[in-house]
């Protein structure tokens, strides 16, 4: 059977790829074209456009970039008539996704969506388009299921959360000589993990860097995102205890004390490898204004919003400074508070479900395929 898999983002890259590493093991006449990035490449099939040509965040960001997005849209709908799919798979990614969803399902084409938009945070009016559009959805959140089926009546299946898959797989290798082939000190290690696009790395990375000098016992190691390349780090690489590593953040990770965590998805991965961490966001400030007048959420990580309560601080816009940063990695870097931090961990751990969500999605896929 055609798969046509469609990730905007650096994480949806990721959970693609193991989706079609279990689509492959279902199915082992699958043909995937796709839009994505390395690690789904890496996996096989066809890629037709690699995410850092998509990734524009923010209200603001979105409009300057319109005519962009229109043409990727065009693109995509012109490949997908070419391809004749079976069956599109959306990742996440809505404001594009979402789009395709509506045109596919007029056009008879089945629509599956893996990792839900996140409208139980804002746009909780994309509801309407979702039960229209989309005809099977696959959610990776315990509390998804509850919001979908009990309060808008629309059948979803939980298959756990990918991440555990991810993360479970990279434990299994070596990170012994982490430091040795990055050549690293022995000094214990602080995490910074920035983002993935340009302008949210350039914001994190100045307030994130801006305590080095309290923390003379520890270094402070980059995680680059592979779709950037080193000579946008090297100007932020000023002094001996900053390092740097391209596209090896769950093995940094596994060696890291603590972390300094843009919000997003690497919030929940940092938890997931056991890392006590600082959850950072400063955005523009046109997009801020916006975001915080139709998001209603308590908590913007998925730590704190999973558990339902500040298990990790949370430092954003304003509260993102020098200061804030310095007493909050102070704080993690205490045994008594560690402790704590870690407990909770685990518990989240446990609400996550256990490991197999791709093969679980693939499985379910393939079933509706075989049987429509």
């Amino acid at each position: 059977m055609k798969y046509y898999i469609i990730a905007g983002e650096a994480s949806g890259d990721l959970h693609g790829s193991n989706l079609m590493k279990a689509l492959y093991q279902e199915d082992v006449h699958a043909d995937i074209r796709f839009w994505g990035g390395d690690l789904m490449e890496q996996v096989g099939g066809t890629l037709v456009k690699h995410y850092r040509e998509l990734a524009f965040m923010g209200f603001a960001e979105v409009i300057f970039n319109l005519k962009t997005i229109l043409g990727n849209i065009k693109i995509c709908k012109k490949d997908i008539l070419e391809f004749k799919p079976d069956v599109i798979i959306f990742i996440d990614y809505p404001g594009f996704n979402m789009r395709i969803a509506q045109w596919a399902k007029e056009l008879g084409i089945k629509t599956h969506y893996y990792i839900s938009p996140q409208i139980w945070a804002w746009k909780e009016s994309r509801i309407k388009a979702i039960k229209r559009d989309v005809d099977k959805m696959y959610v990776i959140l315990p509390f998804e299921k509850t919001f979908y089926e009990d309060k808008h009546q629309f059948p979803v299946k939980f298959v756990g959360h990918p991440l555990i898959d991810a993360i479970h797989s990279q434990k299994d290798n070596s990170a012994t000589n982490f430091r040795t082939e990055n050549q690293l000190s022995d000094k214990p290690i602080i995490a910074l993990l920035p983002g993935s696009r340009k302008q949210e790395i350039t914001k994190m990375l100045s307030g994130m860097l801006s305590i080095v000098d309290d923390f003379p016992d520890y270094q402070f190691v980059i995680a680059g995102a592979p779709s950037q390349d080193f000579s946008f780090y090297e100007p932020f690489i000023t002094k001996k205890n900053i390092q740097f590593v391209s596209n090896k953040t769950y093995v940094l990770l596994q060696n890291a004390t603590a972390a300094l965590v843009t919000s997003g998805t690497a919030t929940l991965e940092t938890a997931l490898f056991k890392v006590p961490e600082v959850v950072c966001y400063k955005g523009n400030w046109a997009s801020y204004q916006i975001a915080k007048r139709i998001i209603t959420l308590k908590y913007i990580s998925l730590v704190n919003l999973i558990m339902d309560e500040e298990v990790v601080t949370e430092l954003i816009q304003d509260d993102f400074n020098t200061k804030n940063i310095k007493r909050e990695l102070t704080k993690i870097l205490e045994p008594n508070h560690r402790k704590i931090v870690l407990e909770k961990y685990e518990e989240l751990e446990q609400k996550l479900g256990g490991i197999g969500a791709s093969e679980k999605t693939a499985r379910l896929i393939v079933s509706d395929l075989k049987h429509s």
